[in-house]
């Protein structure tokens, strides 16, 4: 057995894309258009694992876009995507700076969470091991919920 990809709905593709692709960093590996089943299903890979997944031997994310319009709540998304990153405080930062709540900041050097525009939560992860913890971020309370 062997995980493929993790598929979450989104109501606007284009600011989808921007939030995973522009601000978060992922990148497009393939897109499917099904003009009779009326959606959109846009593979996503991370940075590391682009090479891997164009040869469908690495996890995506799949974003389906249903062209008819529907808002999708709770129990048709899911928990939460997890991410690994070089360095958790950079990438807080940058995804900061583009105007994204961080709602659980890593005041832990190891653990964040941030929603996407259609409310999916986001794990991010240091890679190995936890850096020390540093303001602005150990101040920082949770905001909403992840």
């Amino acid at each position: 057995m062997r995980y493929l990809h993790t598929m979450v709905r989104v109501r606007d593709l284009d600011q989808s894309l921007n939030f995973y692709c522009t601000i978060f960093g992922l990148e497009e590996i393939r897109r499917i258009e099904n003009e009779k089943g009326r959606f959109t299903l846009v593979f996503l890979a991370a940075r590391d694992d682009v090479t891997v997944a164009k040869e469908e031997k690495a996890p995506c994310l799949e974003l389906t876009y249903n062209w008819d319009t529907e808002d999708y709540q709770g129990g048709r998304n899911f928990g939460h995507l997890a991410y690994e990153v070089d360095n958790i405080y950079d990438t807080c930062q940058k995804l900061q700076d583009a105007g994204v709540t961080i709602n659980r900041p890593p005041r832990d050097g190891h653990m964040a969470f941030v929603r996407s525009p259609d409310g999916i939560s986001i794990e991010i992860l240091q890679k190995g091991a936890s850096l020390a913890p540093a303001e602005p971020w150990i101040s920082m309370q949770n905001t909403g919920s992840w």
